[in-house]
């Protein structure tokens, strides 16, 4: 079925409420499915005219959006402007259109081609007018604009201003009535371009996940010189008043220590981050990594700084502490991948959801719900961003965390656990703000849960059988690792994994515990027979396809062997990402940055050859 335009009529698209299971979330955000899965017929909207602009800090992936809009408003039938310089642009006339080869060659670069500048004029109504005129004069009602908060909502500000700038202009005699009649609605659509990640409303900015790549660099060359001189680093990364990069690279890196503003210590942060570092160094370990966001502040809000942590650690432990402070090198650099991907898709969306906008459309955002192109309200969202900062000013420091998503507050409960020195040995109350938690694990309780890896190796591997375990050993369950796949399950070679075994093990590729592409279906009475030897009261298997069919393997032979009646998780794991039932394998994503680097280090611009 089509509709006049020639496309395929959408179906009736349905609010559909963001679901949290964080208590209390004050404010939820209602977003609009996007039209990601449509098709769309070229032409279909021939005679409108779109302007795409950037504004505020630059952001990997961009460029990418910007691009995006470009070719899927020129294949729509749209006429594409881009305004330079962002808003200063739209005062000045900086204003050219764009063709479909103008936006070639641009997806991988970091930045913003078409730049980005400050604007004071455009504060003033003045300034506002002027931009007006220029937006009029060429036909354009409808903009697209890539930036922060701040950018978005200086955008809806102009819409909601528009009307009545456009009087002043026809009065003015600046205008033809036809001029204003042709252009007599301005539709917004924004999308987050920062590194910050801290727009509530959506679960990954434009070039968030560019500049945690530029972190991990830093921190995994770091790590080999500190290591050899065992020293301890003190990083500062950015994000403002957003702890977001700070806290997925402790995650990611397994650092001691991570000062982040939405979840400040308390005043005695000194003796608690000394008593730590040294009992990691007791333990036998060479190094330590402490990452530093540059709005941390301490419970009573007095700024925490790299400076004021290399200096309680050298006074108090006179450890040989260096500091790094990684800066714009996080904003700078080639787009990731997935930031590539990312803004594609927004750019995209944001075409189709200012062609199907009405007069009374408000002005949107287009943000990654999972992995889902969402629309979202722009003034929404901005007033939630605001809100965090506002508890955090209050000193409300739970209300920021759960302003911030069920997303921040799983991440920073998972660090929190996984940063330990030792594994809780009470199943009871464990204080999370302790370093170890004390007390016995009545033997009779715990149950014993075997990590098996199946199928050719994949990055995440080591990261998922850590995390894994440690949470597991946290609720006081006994982890066993299945060495050699299931043809070393076949030999026994099983053992229990311990809590310090496991660190380093967050970065490294391949899989420690081993892994063979041998299916479970040649080994299940060997396997069936090491199940009930070790009383295994549940499984993670962590693969690829072939781990896939294991599982239905070992499940389909239930009725058979008794021991297989038992919990069983499968964790998909492989660069090709062809496992049924999941939008992503672990691996996938870092062979996709592997393959994207290749082909740029081979590409040659002049001929366009590889």
């Amino acid at each position: 079925m089509a509709d006049h335009t020639g496309r395929s009529t959408p179906k009736k698209r349905e609010l559909v409420r963001l679901e949290s299971t964080i208590e209390a979330d004050p404010m939820k955000v209602v977003p609009l499915m996007g039209s990601e899965g449509e098709s769309f017929r070229q032409g279909c909207y021939a005679g409108k005219t779109i302007a795409v602009f950037t504004s505020g800090g630059d952001a990997q992936g961009m460029n990418a959006a910007v691009r995006a809009v470009v070719r899927m408003g020129i294949y729509v039938g749209c006429k594409v402007y881009y305004i330079n310089e962002g808003y200063q642009g739209m005062v000045d006339g900086n204003i050219n259109e764009a063709t479909w080869n103008s936006a070639s060659g641009i997806v991988e670069r970091g930045g913003t081609v078409i730049g980005s500048a400050r604007c004071m004029e455009f504060r003033e109504r003045e300034g506002r007018k002027r931009a007006a005129l220029n937006l009029v004069q060429r036909g354009i009602s409808n903009l697209v604009v890539i930036g922060g908060d701040g950018s978005l909502t200086g955008a809806n500000e102009f819409r909601l201003e528009w009307s009545s700038l456009l009087d002043d202009l026809l009065g003015d005699g600046k205008i033809t009535p036809e001029q204003k009649e042709a252009c007599i609605n301005l539709n917004v659509v924004g999308m987050v371009g920062s590194i910050d990640n801290d727009f509530c409303g959506t679960d990954m900015t434009i070039g968030a996940d560019s500049a945690l790549h530029r972190i991990m660099e830093a921190v995994d060359a770091i790590s080999t010189t500190a290591h050899s001189h065992q020293r301890t680093f003190v990083l500062e990364v950015m994000g403002r008043h957003c702890g977001y990069l700070a806290l997925v690279a402790a995650i990611s890196s397994e650092a001691e220590y991570v000062f982040i503003p939405e979840w400040p210590p308390l005043t005695t942060w000194p003796d608690q981050l000394c008593r730590k570092l040294q009992r990691t160094r007791e333990a036998g370990q060479r190094l330590n990594i402490v990452l530093v966001a540059e709005g941390a502040i301490d419970c009573e809000g007095t700024p925490i700084s790299a400076e004021d942590v290399k200096r309680v650690i050298t006074e108090n432990l006179h450890q040989d502490t260096r500091i790094t402070v990684l800066g714009h090198v996080q904003r700078g650099g080639k787009a990731s991948a997935f930031d590539r991907i990312l803004g594609c898709r927004m750019g995209a969306e944001a075409v189709i959801a200012l062609m199907e906008a009405t007069p009374s459309t408000p002005a949107c955002v287009i943000s990654l719900d999972g992995n889902l192109a969402v629309r979202v309200p722009l003034m929404e969202c901005v007033e939630k961003t605001k809100a965090v900062q506002k508890a955090m000013n209050e000193k409300d420091f739970d209300m920021a965390q759960r302003l911030r998503g069920k997303s921040f507050i799983n991440n920073l409960s998972a660090y929190r656990k996984l940063s330990k020195i030792h594994p809780p040995s009470s199943l009871h109350a464990c204080n999370l703000s302790d370093i170890q938690c004390s007390a016995q694990i009545d033997e009779q309780t715990v149950r014993r849960v075997g990590v098996l890896c199946i199928g050719a190796p994949a990055c995440g591997m080591n990261a998922v059988i850590r995390s894994f375990s440690r949470l597991a050993m946290f609720e006081g369950y006994t982890v066993l690792g299945l060495y050699g796949g299931v043809e070393g399950i076949a030999e026994g070679n099983i053992k229990p994994i311990n809590w310090r075994e496991l660190h380093g093990w967050a970065g490294a590729g391949g899989s420690y515990l081993g892994t063979k592409r041998t299916l479970a279906g040649k080994y299940l009475k060997q396997i069936a027979q090491r199940f009930g030897e070790q009383k295994l009261d549940g499984l993670l298997l962590i693969g690829g396809f072939e781990a896939y069919r294991s599982l239905q393997e070992i499940a389909d032979a239930r009725d058979t062997y008794p021991e297989f009646c038992i919990p069983m998780v499968m964790i998909p794991a492989t660069i090709s990402n062809n496992v049924p039932g999941t939008e992503f394998s672990l691996g996938a994503d870092t062979a996709l940055n592997e393959i994207a680097t290749v082909i740029l280090l081979t590409w040659n611009p002049d001929t366009r050859n590889l």
